[in-house]
């Protein structure tokens, strides 16, 4: 047990001192599973509060059925991932199976047809699944590896169970901000695997598509790509970054070679910090706060 057990590595752990355990049933469980790591987080519904949170690095993962060792390790070494009275728990998945749909056009019993278009999926070891937007009136098809699913479904039976994917969360956490801040910039989200683009004109999301970055070059590169498709002018056009970048960090300096106008995100303002969480960046972790804004 533990050697499956160290496949995962807490990274950061913050606990306010409102979490309450016997108060399991008034809070939210966010948690977001990647293909390398792993972050959860607690939302007194309350106050809207975020009262816990963590993040994992997970290692060894060589192959999809690695993910699902490592991730049961991990829940069932848990505190407090295994209870089974949350108020409600929201699971996101960061994969890039999935497709958006306008939702005019979506049809159920269509959902494995529209995600063919854009991955392959294996009937018999994914699941194809899909969650709505509520600011885009778009739908998110993705898939997601049947036995992870039916693991979690086993887990949270007796509560209200949410399935999305990071690409929902992020494109509506984008969106609420977007409607408070002027202009129209460019957001990019940093991810520890990926790179995240999404522009917003009008209120209305324009463009969305991520990135697996191979080698440094590569951000900056599809930050040009998708700025010079777009017809925006790299000098003039802000961009926000949110993700793991720092301003002392090689990406940042990368990024301001060939693109000017760079600032960083702020947090979420549908959720209350309290201070200690002031030792997490206001940039960091928008994708995961974001689920919060999902509803089934």
């Amino acid at each position: 047990m533990s050697a499956v057990a160290s496949r995962h590595k807490l990274i950061k752990k913050i606990k306010d001192e409102k979490f309450d355990e016997e108060k399991l049933h008034r809070y939210t469980l966010l948690t977001q599973i990647g293909a390398k790591d792993f972050q959860t987080a607690v939302i007194d519904n309350d106050d809207d509060r975020l009262i816990f949170f963590e993040d994992y690095v997970l290692s060894e993962i060589n192959s999809p059925q690695d993910l699902v060792t490592a991730l049961k390790a991990l829940y069932e070494s848990h505190e407090n991932l295994m209870a089974g009275f949350w108020k409600s728990v929201k699971v996101s998945f960061k994969n890039s199976k999935f497709v958006q749909v306008p939702a005019p056009l979506f049809l159920e019993e269509a959902a494995a047809e529209y995600l063919a278009f854009n991955a392959v999926v294996d009937p018999l070891k994914e699941v194809t699944l899909f969650c709505r937007n509520q600011m885009t009136d778009a739908v998110t098809v993705y898939a997601v590896q049947r036995e992870l699913t039916e693991y979690l479904d086993g887990v949270y039976a007796n509560t209200q169970l949410a399935h999305y994917h990071q690409s929902a969360a992020l494109i509506e956490g984008v969106l609420a901000g977007a409607a408070k801040r002027e202009g129209q910039p460019l957001y990019v989200y940093v991810d520890r695997f990926k790179l995240h683009i999404i522009w917003v004109r009008d209120g209305k999301l324009v463009y969305y598509n991520q990135f697996l970055i191979k080698q440094f070059t590569d951000y900056a590169r599809s930050i040009m790509l998708v700025m010079n498709a777009l017809g925006l002018n790299q000098e003039s056009t802000p961009v926000v970054l949110w993700g793991y970048i720092g301003k002392n960090s090689p990406h940042y300096q990368e990024f301001i070679k060939y693109v000017r106008n760079v600032g960083f995100g702020e947090r979420p303002k549908h959720i209350k910090f309290g201070y200690l969480f002031d030792e997490v960046q206001d940039h960091h972790f928008i994708d995961l706060f974001s689920l919060h804004l999902l509803t089934a």
